[in-house]
């Protein structure tokens, strides 16, 4: 059973996805471009990837985007000295680049596990985050440890990388539907004398209840946080992703069209923002 594990990235998903491993009884080893700092307690830290892989037997990728996936697995490909021999990739990068990825880390003689997650931080923190992970079954097995690590909810959505993407996307399409559709109609409800509360409770007992109703409106729009440690930019990112992909193979994207546009437009706005600030953009109030 593998027990070194080392993870690259310590974004806000990064360090808690490194405190779990950690938790789990894991040998860790992190490193992230912007400094030690990030790395939770009980980790070692890797001046650089290449001291990472030598220290580690499988790798955990937490990164923004499909572009830094495929340059950290190059520096892992052509590390001088490697102990690792599985990268796990926990990022939402959409299916070209995990193709890609893939076929830059098997050239060296390693195997890759498409493994993207789903419920943020805190997701993260309560071992409720959904892990939707594919790869062959070699690589599943090889990453089961670290996998197990992450959160005690995981699915094996299929044998290649790029399944585990596609179901990413698919997610986050109806996650960013939900939040923006939720934020129009509470905009129209409340211009009609409605109790913003008392709506999200009808909703929430009616037909109408989505993730947004459920989590995003009560713990962060109606509360005014908006703090669930996901930025508009990348959510911009993730829907542009799922709909690139859905023209690919020349899926329906009637929805998806406007969707994805009115989430561009907020993420070129607000690109900092958390993603739940869509609500006061859709009011026309950002």
């Amino acid at each position: 059973m593998t027990t070194r594990v080392g993870i690259v990235g310590l974004g806000n998903m990064g360090a808690a996805l490194a405190a779990n491993l950690v938790e789990s009884g894991l040998d860790v080893t992190a490193f992230d471009l912007r400094g030690a700092e990030r790395a939770p307690a009980g980790a070692r830290w890797a001046e650089d990837v290449d001291a990472l892989v030598d220290a580690a037997e499988l790798v955990v990728l937490s990164l923004p985007d499909g572009a830094a996936s495929l340059a950290v697995a190059k520096q892992i490909a052509q590390a001088r000295s490697r102990r690792a021999r599985v990268v796990v990739d926990t990022s939402t990068i959409g299916l070209a680049a995990a193709r890609a990825v893939a076929d830059v880390l098997e050239a060296a003689g390693l195997d890759y596990v498409d493994a993207p997650v789903s419920g943020g931080p805190a997701g993260a923190r309560a071992r409720t985050l959904a892990v939707m992970y594919a790869g062959s079954d070699a690589a599943c097995a090889a990453a089961e440890p670290a996998l197990a690590g992450l959160s005690d909810a995981r699915t094996r959505v299929g044998d290649r990388p790029g399944l585990g993407q596609a179901m990413k996307l698919a997610n986050n399409f109806l996650s960013a539907t939900a939040l923006a559709a939720t934020s129009e109609a509470r905009t129209f409800g409340t211009a009609h004398g409605l109790d913003p509360a008392t709506m999200i409770a009808v909703l929430n007992a009616s037909s109408g209840r989505n993730s947004a109703t459920d989590d995003k409106f009560p713990n962060h729009v109606l509360t005014g946080r908006y703090a669930s440690g996901f930025a508009a930019a990348l959510m911009a990112k993730d829907v542009g992703l799922y709909l690139e992909a859905a023209r690919e193979t020349g899926g329906s994207t009637e929805l998806g069209d406007p969707v994805v546009a009115l989430w561009r437009r907020f993420g070129v706005a607000e690109p900092d923002a958390d993603f739940t600030r869509i609500h006061p953009f859709v009011a026309g109030k950002g």
